[in-house]
């Protein structure tokens, strides 16, 4: 079955819709709901819905396109092994290595069935040389992909935050990949994109109780995570790769650094890495005072501003070295101003005491 492609966007679009309507009653029915606690401040149960129907209306419409799909059998059973491990720890919240393990799986399909590999960083450090990986090529792959996926998953704190930043690095490689003339992932990506808007209406409409109509779950901050993982390393990697793996680094930015700043935290004050807390940069930014959708607004905009940067060094030719090197400034300038503001608002906390 094939379609013209807005017919398939279209498609992708109003399945995923329609399955976000059609779910809704039966996550009610079985518990699939994400209650308010004192780490979540929605109003009331939110069907965790929107990742099972973002993988059902993605790889869909993906059938309806007239393009080669000879990869989308590693890529459906990596998404099925992570869709399922995400609703059962919704459901019953799964240890911290059984969520691991089944990660470990899904990116190693991606790896060595799929033959999506991280075999190089590309002119990281230096334009001398490039920085090959070799042996390492698949164990580099599956902890980087790891990374993506988690770094999505702690994001996810507010509504659209975690649709908005997929949204954001899907432009940016939509963009290098029409620039680079391949056809098959701008128009995969377009549906990706549907799909992700399709959700975003769902996730950022509230009802009369003040809450969201439905939420990603950890089903669906993984599939995403596993969709970015997926695009970004095969558009950086081989002979005629559409971009250098630094670029990447730019598209996936802030959640890529404010998940390190934050798991450096923890460990500096004894804690896992993969704890939860109310210390992220959105919480940062509600405390300071900002509602929930200034707080959005401004998070997007810093997500955009990362992919400007990259698809600026990548379309004025900035050498790779220069581009990782201002990455890695950038970080350092968000260590230091993540710590002092929330050293401002302790501050002004502790004087409203008194």
């Amino acid at each position: 079955m094939q379609f013209d492609y807005p017919a398939s966007i279209l498609a992708a679009f109003g399945l995923t819709a329609f399955l976000l309507l059609l779910l809704r009653p039966a996550a009610f029915h079985i518990g699939l709901v994400d209650h308010p606690d004192k780490r979540k401040q929605h109003g009331g149960a939110v069907p965790l819905i929107g990742g099972i129907a973002m993988f059902v209306g993605f790889c869909f419409s993906i059938l309806t396109l007239d393009i080669s799909i000879s990869w989308l059998r590693a890529f459906f059973a990596g998404s099925v092994i992570l869709i399922i491990t995400g609703v059962l720890d919704d459901l019953h919240e799964l240890s911290t290595t059984a969520r691991f393990i089944a990660q470990i799986i899904a990116t190693t399909i991606m790896a060595v069935w799929g033959g999506v590999v991280l075999n190089d960083f590309g002119h990281l450090v230096s334009t001398a040389f490039v920085v090959e990986l070799g042996w390492l090529a698949v164990p580099v792959t599956v902890f980087s992909a790891i990374g993506v996926i988690n770094a999505l998953n702690m994001l996810d704190g507010i509504d659209g935050l975690a649709g908005f930043i997929a949204l954001v690095a899907v432009g940016g490689m939509a963009v290098i990949s029409f620039s680079a003339g391949d056809m098959n992932t701008l128009l995969t990506l377009g549906l990706f994109a549907a799909v992700l808007v399709a959700f975003l209406i769902f996730n950022l409409r509230c009802n009369k109780e003040n809450c969201s109509l439905a939420f990603m779950g950890d089903a669906g901050s993984m599939f995403l995570g596993f969709v970015l993982s997926w695009f970004l390393i095969s558009l950086s990697q081989g002979e005629q790769r559409a971009m250098a793996p630094v670029t990447a680094l730019w598209f996936f930015g802030v959640p890529l650094v404010e998940t390190i700043t934050m798991m450096i935290k923890r460990i500096r004050h004894g804690r896992s890495p993969f704890s939860a807390d109310r210390e992220h940069l959105h919480h940062m930014l509600e405390v300071a005072g900002f509602s929930d959708r200034v707080t959005l607004l401004m998070i997007v905009c810093a997500s955009v501003l990362f992919a400007l940067a990259g698809l600026l060094g990548h379309f004025l030719q900035i050498s790779e070295p220069l581009m990782f090197y201002s990455f890695l400034a950038v970080f350092g300038f968000y260590l230091i101003l993540i710590k002092q503001g929330w050293r401002v608002l302790r501050g002004k906390a502790d004087e409203s005491k008194f």
